[in-house]
């Protein structure tokens, strides 16, 4: 029975005492390394305090830099000290991967707003322009400064809602907004209109990647509230930590790596967890990434990525190495194209696609001399192919590219 096989688990000892803790949703009440940070960003909110609207502040880093992390943890702090002096400030966070469009950023933030759940506004149905007067006429009535946090801003589909926040004040009489931006992509205020741009960016922060010693620093800390006593090896968190380093000092990555690691010796019933699990949890993390990449690549990507595994697997079979040209791949693809009634791209769109790819880590794609014959891409794949066709063979448009042969294995049209 069902119940019986979750009651066995349930009676095995856990290596973890709380596993939230290592979850990059989790908002620490110390956070290492990122005093100066904290320092900036609560001196901008500062003002907020005394009834001022302040600076619109566009925050820089990369994944993992605590670029989030910092900006909750202020404005909790905000929150609190304005609740002390009886001040009225709102901290509205919003992640622009999940609301990505002008409608649904304004019917967020009104929603944030209201009070009374008869009077909130509908996910879709209503002009734009409603939903914006609707806005303005709810912050007003509540009044105060509102600071409104747009994580991953560079995901929200144009530019047209952040013309209209950075405008908002002109709108307002008794409430005042002051915008935070949160962005992994250093160049993203380049493609902006230039009158968003200057609004946005008032303040400017930049984050930057952890240390190895950091990032221990930050495991440690963590570990403490995550795991029982002695669960983890002496090495475990350094070999974290360096491993994590090298991905450009990225805290989630280093945390996921700690967590994914004891959740490994739990299923295996070890003892504590151990530089084995850590091993075993980089190839799994690394294995899920690319899995995800894959399965979201567009259908040409996927295409050109099937044609690659194809010239590939011929030319194992027949003894040559498995390195290929752009024309040999472009071929191929051609051939893939044809056979699901799919218009094939040009050869420099192509050459485009490949260079996403080798960005992606899923193939690698060197530039060599051929002398007086010029240069050319010589391109291989990174990841194993019979990992690609696995993931592949989930997708019902390129499905009809993979034959099932007998026990199980597959190849390609």
């Amino acid at each position: 029975m069902v119940s019986d096989v979750f009651d066995s688990l349930l009676e095995k000892s856990s290596l973890f005492i709380n596993r939230e803790v290592l979850r990059p949703t989790y908002t620490p009440e110390v956070l290492p390394h990122r005093e100066k940070e904290i320092e900036n960003l609560a001196q901008i909110f500062l003002p907020a305090l005394r009834g001022e609207a302040p600076s619109n502040v566009f925050i820089y880093g990369k994944t993992g830099t605590g670029k989030t992390a910092v900006t909750k943890y202020v404005g909790k702090q905000l929150i609190k000290k304005g609740e002390e002096r009886k001040v009225n400030v709102n901290f509205i966070y919003m992640n622009c991967e999940v609301v990505d469009t002008h409608y649904r950023l304004l019917q967020n933030i009104a929603n944030h707003i209201i009070d009374r759940w008869e009077d909130r506004i509908p996910f879709t149905g209503l002009p734009t322009d409603e939903v914006y007067a609707r806005l303005t006429k709810a912050m007003d009535e509540k009044g105060g400064v509102t600071i409104v946090v747009l994580d991953e801003i560079d995901k929200l589909k144009g530019d047209e809602a952040l013309y209209t926040l950075t405008r908002i004040n002109s709108d307002l009489s008794r409430a005042k907004v002051s915008l935070v931006g949160i962005s992994n992509d250093l160049k993203f205020t380049e493609f902006l209109d230039p009158r968003v741009k200057s609004s946005l960016g008032e303040e400017n922060m930049v984050f930057y990647p952890y240390d190895a010693r950091q990032l221990q620093d930050i495991l440690e800390h963590r570990a403490k509230k995550a795991f029982k006593p002695d669960a983890l090896a002496s090495s475990v968190i350094p070999l974290c930590a360096a491993l994590a380093a090298q991905e450009h000092g990225d805290a989630r990555r280093a945390l996921d790596l700690l967590r994914v690691s004891a959740e490994l010796a739990e299923r295996e019933k070890a003892a504590k967890v151990t530089e084995k699990h850590v091993r075993k949890a980089l190839h799994k993390i690394e294995l899920d990434h690319i899995t995800e990449v894959i399965k979201t690549l567009p259908l040409q990507s996927k295409i050109l990525l099937l044609a690659i595994v194809r010239e590939e697997r011929e030319k194992k079979a027949t003894g040559l190495k498995p390195s290929m040209t752009t024309g040999e791949v472009y071929e191929r693809y051609k051939q893939l194209s044809k056979k699901l009634k799919i218009e094939s791209l040009t050869q420099r769109r192509i050459a485009d696609l490949i260079s996403e790819l080798d960005m992606l880590g899923i193939i690698t794609a060197r530039v060599i001399s051929k002398g007086r014959y010029g240069r050319t891409r010589e391109i291989e794949l990174s990841t194993p192919s019979s990992e690609i066709i696995r993931i592949l063979q989930d997708d019902d448009t390129v499905n009809p590219l993979i034959l099932y042969g007998g026990r199980g294995q597959t190849r390609l049209i």
